[in-house]
């Protein structure tokens, strides 16, 4: 099978395309062949050795990537949840190394949820940890209700724009931060209102704020606790940035926490349905052959890309 190493930590330079074995699959796992992947922030922060590289260094050279959605062709022996010929799409792994830059790999039962027969698999490949990351963070610290006031940052990015659906879900008034040429976009999607964040700070014409996903960390943070309720939230994504979000949101009397997104099939099969009943959808903005990984990877880089980047073989 095809597969991309990462040699070292650095640039794009640093990908190798190359031919593997097929891996066999466990008693507990099963092998999928990939239709679509799909590439992450994190997937480059972590080739340019920041991110989560500190946790896969020794195993370096490695495949990186999480975001899959394929076909099921072989089962262990202990699999009862899955059948061959299955369609599934999941996060593997993470923050482990997930391996998903090739045709084929095995997965851990619990990582996976069948994919919706409406949903293609580039966009289900799309989802998974950026739909996982928005949804944990709108549900684990609280519950958003019908009429609540929230708060999206970058909000037609890659979580950003899945936030929008999953907050519309719940009935909340959505205001989504971005630059003006994706104004429409954000609105597109279901955002009430929209701050061009390029032209005017954002906490001069928003007030009252029930729930705020900061993606930005830093600044963002004290600038969005002070148009925040008593006793609202304030979820912030890992950046470098937010380590004092908590200490900070608890001064003013306002829920802070911090949250990285980790594989739920719980969480899957939720996603699954939101996707299969038109709840959510996936915003690809480009799609790449897998040979063009280092496309891909500048793509992200660029901070320039509205929803989701997806490969396929």
């Amino acid at each position: 099978m095809r597969a991309v190493i990462l040699k070292d930590f650095g640039g794009v330079e640093n990908f190798e395309i190359t031919v593997l074995p097929i891996p066999t699959p466990t008693s507990n796992q099963v092998l999928v062949k990939l239709e679509a992947i799909s590439v992450n922030p994190i997937d480059v922060k972590t080739r340019a050795g920041k991110g989560i590289a500190g946790l896969v260094a020794n195993e370096m050279p490695a495949i990186l990537g999480w975001d899959i959605a394929g076909i099921i062709t072989e089962i262990g022996s202990d699999v009862n949840d899955f059948q061959l010929g299955d369609e599934v799409f999941g996060m593997l792994a993470f923050p482990k190394l997930g391996k998903a830059y090739a045709e084929y790999i095995v997965a851990d039962i619990n990582d996976l949820a069948i994919k919706p027969k409406n949903i293609s698999f580039t966009e289900a490949a799309a989802a998974p940890l950026a739909a996982l990351t928005a949804w944990q963070a709108m549900t684990t610290f609280t519950k958003i209700k019908n009429g609540d006031r929230v708060l999206i940052h970058a909000a037609s990015g890659g979580v950003g724009h899945y936030a929008i659906q999953i907050a519309k879900y719940f009935g909340a008034y959505v205001i989504g931060t971005s630059s003006s040429a994706n104004k429409d976009f954000v609105l597109s999607i279901g955002a009430d209102e929209h701050v061009d964040y390029q032209s005017q700070p954002f906490e001069n014409v928003i007030a009252d704020i029930d729930f705020v996903l900061d993606t930005m960390g830093g600044e963002y943070i004290d600038r969005s606790l002070k148009i925040m309720k008593k006793g609202s939230t304030i979820v912030s994504l890992p950046s470098g940035l937010n380590e004092t979000v908590v200490e900070k949101a608890d001064v003013l009397g306002i829920n802070g926490f911090t949250i990285k997104a980790k594989p739920s099939k719980e969480d899957m099969k939720i996603l699954a349905s939101l996707m299969s009943e038109g709840y959510l959808r996936s915003h690809i903005s480009k799609t790449f052959y897998i040979d063009q990984i280092a496309d891909a990877h500048l793509q992200i880089e660029s901070g320039k890309t509205v929803g989701k980047i997806v490969l396929t073989f």
